[in-house]
């Protein structure tokens, strides 16, 4: 009998996150058990296709997190730092609704216990607050509403958080002491105030913490000031942050002091990181929203899951468009990926909708980013050797309205010179996925995919994409490939199952006359860049009159239009349903059965209410 991911990580928590979160997964596993949803996953194992799921999680909900000691309350004029020093494990810390704590604050070291939990959270009742399991919005800072992002429901705005905010420049308002444990923060505003100088993280550690929670908060900086961080994981084990929200982390272009931003990030320290759960967020960034790696680490980190979040950037950071924001003196903010891997092990990437990425800086628009990465500095070193993306899942995300889908790339990290690579990608899982909306008018390729090596050892392999429903820029490419390395093929690509368009030029070189992908053949670029590939059984709609179905691998079919693929509805290949008709001729065509393209109905069910 087949495991599959949702049934081994219900069998190895002992509880689950209640209200939306639950039902979700509830309704997850009922179309796993009638068929409806599947994952892929090999007999009796821990594993989606060739990735290795998380092995470890982090249980998070209220009753894994118990505090059942004295209550201490901190009215507004209050001392919470005197609360933070005095506190024992298992006390509550009750901040008033609507006052504002002035740091930064040290969150001490107490050596609590899982039976003996620190909360420090606002003092309105959990009446006041969204149910377990659901999503804070700023509605509960007072904020009816925030410009250019999704909104949220809020007829009735309160100030039932408590705000935590810096006084000066430089990073808080929260440091956890080295070896602080045990906290859950619960209902919090965390800020600085506009017009701080400087870049800032809000919540970090220096040397490390462990077991900690975010919940129900609303992280972010000001709409022009430069906040790069929300959440700082290095040092840190056994973390989630749950059903919060995170707003206007930025760095300012050519004039700003820091030159990539995130809401959550890590992976760059040199302690054992892991395991994490991002869950139920909502994650804005300019830079990218969630990134592990990009700078020195003698580990990487292990087991991590995000879950059911949902990546933004609002369109009034991209120059030109109405209503215009970046930095006080018109520069625009550095724009990335919403999620980026350069050093992460057992990462599973789970219903999650992603919306909203333009390139126009060092990258080119791309939701997601795979590529392990030893890092270069401006002083010649290469300062992770040890770093590798490895067991990636991507499954059930909606990546629409961006100037890139997915790339994945192992590339030096200097020059040819002096550059160095890390230590390995590999087994990467890419399923049940929808990419719509990816154009060139968002300063990008308008690819669906790209595929990369520059790596003359452990070259990247073992890419598994399987049943994506993609919709490139029709005069662009359905994916780019290409080796840098002589003599060293890639290997391990499956490409099967997928309802793509092709693309003015469907499968092409990444650049360079001695590139693998050099003839821009299909057949003969995937034959060259990989030594040993399955590409078959795809949906290639509407291919190029220069590259018919003869300079394609074998097996594949040949839709001749949209029309001829039956779609609910296209849309032009915007916000559409793309779950297939009856009368399809491409329905239950997989070599598994199912439809060809995207899981459809599994995908709605796993986005149910992340937006």
């Amino acid at each position: 009998m087949l495991e599959t991911e949702v049934s081994f990580r219900t069998r190895h928590s002992s509880r689950s996150r209640f209200s939306r979160a639950l039902a979700q997964r509830l309704g997850v596993l009922i179309l796993l058990l009638t068929g409806a949803l599947t994952t892929p996953s090999f007999a009796g194992s821990n594993y989606d296709g060739p990735a290795e799921l998380p092995r470890m999680i982090v249980l998070s909900a209220m009753v894994d997190t118990p505090a059942p000691g004295s209550i201490i309350a901190v009215n507004a004029g209050g001392d919470l730092q005197s609360a933070l020093d005095n506190a024992r494990c298992g006390d509550v810390i009750e901040l008033q609704a609507g006052a504002t704590f002035t740091g930064p604050f040290l969150v001490p070291a107490k050596n609590c216990d899982i039976k003996h939990w620190i909360i420090i959270r606002t003092s309105s009742p959990d009446s006041a607050l969204p149910a377990e399991g659901q999503r804070a919005t700023p509605c509960y800072a007072g904020v009816a509403s925030l410009e250019g992002r999704p909104q949220y429901s809020c007829t009735n705005p309160q100030h039932a958080m408590a705000k935590v905010q810096m006084q000066t420049r430089g990073d808080g308002p929260l440091k956890l002491a080295p070896g602080a444990n045990y906290y859950r923060f619960i209902g919090l505003e965390v800020t600085r105030p506009a017009g701080t100088p400087g870049p800032a993280r809000l919540m970090f550690v220096k040397g490390t913490a462990d077991h900690l929670v975010v919940d129900r908060s609303w992280l972010h900086g000001a709409p022009q000031d430069e906040t790069h961080a929300g959440v700082n994981l290095n040092g840190m084990t056994n973390v989630a942050i749950v059903d919060s929200y995170f707003s206007d982390f930025h760095c300012i272009s050519k004039t700003g002091a820091c030159v990539d931003s995130h809401a959550v990030a890590g992976g760059t320290s040199n302690t054992q990181d892991g395991p994490f759960k991002i869950e139920g967020n909502f994650l804005e960034a300019a830079g990218e929203a969630v990134m592990f790696g990009g700078g020195a680490a003698t580990l990487t980190p292990t087991d991590i899951e995000i879950l059911n979040n949902h990546f933004w950037k609002p369109w009034q950071w991209m120059k030109g468009n109405p209503n215009f924001i970046g930095g006080p003196d018109g520069n625009p903010f550095v724009v990335k990926n919403h999620l980026e891997l350069k050093n992460a092990v057992r990462v599973l990437v789970q219903a999650n909708l992603m919306e909203n990425t333009w390139g126009g800086f060092s990258q080119t628009g791309g939701a997601i980013l795979l590529t392990p990465k030893n890092q270069h500095t401006k002083s010649g070193a290469n300062v992770c050797p040890l770093c590798q993306v490895t067991d990636v899942t991507i499954c059930y995300v909606h990546v629409s309205h961006g100037g890139a889908g997915i790339q994945m790339a192992t590339v030096l990290s200097g020059d040819a010179k002096d550059g160095a690579p890390a230590l390995a990608g590999t087994r990467w899982s890419i399923h049940d996925v929808v990419l719509d909306d990816l154009s060139t008018k968002y300063v990008g390729g308008g690819t669906a995919f790209e595929i990369m090596n520059g790596w003359p050892k452990n070259v990247l392999n073992t890419v598994t994409i399987n049943h994506i429903t993609g919709f490139p820029d029709p005069t662009s490419h359905m994916m780019i490939i290409g080796n840098l390395a002589k003599n060293a093929p890639m290997y391990g690509l499956v490409f099967t199952n997928n309802l793509m368009i092709t693309g003015r030029y469907p499968v092409w070189n990444t650049g360079g006359q001695t590139s693998c992908a050099f003839k821009d053949v299909p057949i003969t670029s995937i034959a060259k860049c990989f030594a040993t590939f399955t590409f078959g059984n795809n949906g290639l709609i509407a291919p190029p009159p220069e590259f018919p179905p003869a300079t394609w691998p074998s097996k594949n079919i040949f839709p001749q239009t949209i029309d001829d693929v039956g779609f609910v509805e296209y849309n032009n290949g915007n916000g559409g349903n793309y779950a297939l008709q009856t009368n399809s001729p491409y329905k239950n065509k997989g070599t598994d059965g199912k439809d060809l393209g995207a899981d459809i109905v599994g995908l709605n069910a796993a986005l149910a209410n992340v937006e």
